[in-house]
């Protein structure tokens, strides 16, 4: 793993310098994880194929910004993560929750709501799990994603989605709602 890292590191130098041979090798070794990541946000294959190679764009152009604080692979997740969301606000399909709608309530806790529901989760598929959360509204889509796909923190997901703390920890739950019922209605179904 450290030679990997190593090998990595050296690529990014060559990259700093303009060398093509090197930036389409870092560009082959992180394609396919940058490109699920956009798809997974912006649904649309070809708009993700778009802000994706805008993104790497952005990277290799912004590289002297790269402090090498996180791994290239963090750093350049965020950049494709915040291409999507600028292209989602463009196309002004970024619907949010708005924080007076909202009712002052609290909400139950994940496990709590799990143990108390009916159905057996352990029988679903990853597979199932993600198709789903493509049919969600979109702010309910990005928000999951970023959540449990993604593994950024609800503090990370309000700040990558510009909304308040409370707006975020709103979202996902009404999020993970949604979706436990999605499961439920598709499971009935089959």
């Amino acid at each position: 793993m450290q030679e990997k890292q190593k090998h990595i590191t050296t690529l990014l130098q060559a990259c700093k310098k303009g060398n093509q041979p090197a930036q389409f090798e870092i560009y082959e070794l992180y394609y396919k994880a940058m490109y699920n990541t956009a798809l997974r946000i912006m649904h649309d294959s070809f708009e993700a194929e778009d802000v994706m190679q805008e993104a790497f764009l952005n990277a290799f152009t912004k590289l002297e910004t790269f402090k090498g604080e996180v791994t290239f692979g963090a750093w350049l997740k965020r950049i494709v993560i915040n291409k999507c969301l600028t292209q989602l606000k463009k196309n002004s399909r970024f619907d949010e929750v708005k924080l007076e709608l909202v009712e002052n309530k609290i909400v139950a806790d994940d496990d709590e709501i799990i143990k108390n529901d009916s159905m057996d989760y352990t029988t679903l598929k990853a597979k199932e799990v993600i198709e789903t959360i493509g049919k969600l509204k979109e702010n309910y889509r990005i928000a999951l994603t970023l959540s449990l796909i993604e593994g950024f923190d609800n503090e990370e997901v309000s700040s990558i989605m510009k909304i308040s703390n409370e707006n975020c920890r709103t979202t996902i739950s009404r999020a993970k709602n949604k979706l436990r019922t999605l499961l439920a209605e598709s499971t009935m179904v089959n």
